[in-house]
């Protein structure tokens, strides 16, 4: 369907913004916040895990009521009386899971823009499992763009010079390569649960904010599990929420609304935008962590590949049938 209402585009553009802001913004707050130097200890990513997934829980419970005239019927019949079809989330949550902890061990070692440039990874994640789980046939230039996809990744990654010790440089790689096996992990992660959710959410007419709740309770109770069984000595000597300060509460923030700017996102917007938005906020994050955050020194090898990311994701968005289109959760 083509908008072409003054509104429809007024909408279209300002979720399109909502998109760079938000992902952009997740980034830089995540990567400043892991690696802010403050007396005391440092919050634990288990714990804004658990934080991100209340909060969204929240947050979709409310669009639910406003789109139900605060009714709690749709929520009782849906999750309560359907309880099969609810246990179907389970999956997926536990892989979001694992990815949203992931992503914090991941920018605890790696700086911005190249966790950016290299999560975009997920794109050749989604594409696969699209043709093994969906039957999914991709098109020429979904192909191509995928094969800049890895060669831009795989420069990105290139091993540089760098001045120091030889302790220090052993250090540094051995913190990027915990930071990119993390980011892996994390492309693999999403590409599955993405495409597994997508595959539910066809096979049944829910509201996606009734699926995101489903999503959030279990994605509740592993989370919290998981941060009992890792951070569980932690918790029980200085509490669930020590070390969370403003810039804490920021992620945790930006991370559980993350899922619903990009369904806005898909709602009103196209892949080729969307496509976009992602490629801006590549180039702002670049920027910021070079300028602002001083953690990132370019090289014309990251350029190239970061240039080839970018192609690449205007390429597959500009399939006319896109491997997958309904990345809801984040």
């Amino acid at each position: 369907m083509v908008l072409s209402s003054p509104h429809s585009s007024r909408l279209k553009y300002l979720s399109l913004g909502v998109l760079v802001l938000q992902t952009t913004s997740l980034v830089l707050t995540m990567r400043y916040s892991r690696t802010l130097k403050e007396d005391g200890p440092r919050y634990l990513a288990s714990s804004a895990v658990v934080s991100a997934e209340v909060l969204k829980i929240f947050a979709c419970t409310l669009l639910v009521f406003i789109e139900n005239n605060f009714s709690v019927q749709l929520l009782k019949e849906e999750i309560v009386n359907k309880p099969v079809e609810t246990m179907k989330l389970a999956i997926p949550a536990v892989i979001y899971t694992l990815q949203n902890n992931l992503l914090y061990v991941a920018l605890s070692n790696l700086d911005a823009a190249t966790y950016q440039v290299t999560y975009q990874l997920k794109i050749l994640t989604t594409a696969l499992f699209s043709v093994s789980m969906l039957g999914k046939r991709l098109g020429i230039y979904q192909w191509l763009s995928l094969l800049f996809l890895m060669a831009g990744v795989t420069l990105v990654q290139w091993p540089t010079e760098s001045e120091g010790d030889s302790e220090q440089k052993i250090l540094s790689a051995s913190s990027q390569f915990v930071g990119l096996m993390a980011v892996l992990m994390a492309c693999v992660s999403s590409g599955f649960a993405g495409v597994y959710f997508e595959k539910i959410l066809k096979e049944t007419k829910q509201s996606v904010w009734v699926r995101n709740i489903q999503l959030g309770l279990f994605g509740f109770v592993f989370g919290f599990v998981g941060m009992i069984v890792y951070d569980g000595q932690r918790v029980r000597q200085s509490g669930m929420f020590q070390g969370y300060n403003t810039i804490t509460c920021t992620v945790v923030a930006l991370q559980a609304l993350g899922g619903l700017v990009i369904a806005v996102v898909i709602k009103y917007a196209d892949n080729i935008l969307k496509g976009f938005a992602t490629s801006l906020s590549i180039i702002v994050s670049t920027l910021i962590s070079y300028y602002l955050l001083e953690d990132f020194n370019p090289t014309g090898v990251f350029f190239l590949g970061a240039v080839l990311v970018i192609a690449a994701t205007f390429l597959y968005s500009n399939e006319r049938k896109p491997a997958s289109s309904s990345a809801i959760k984040v």
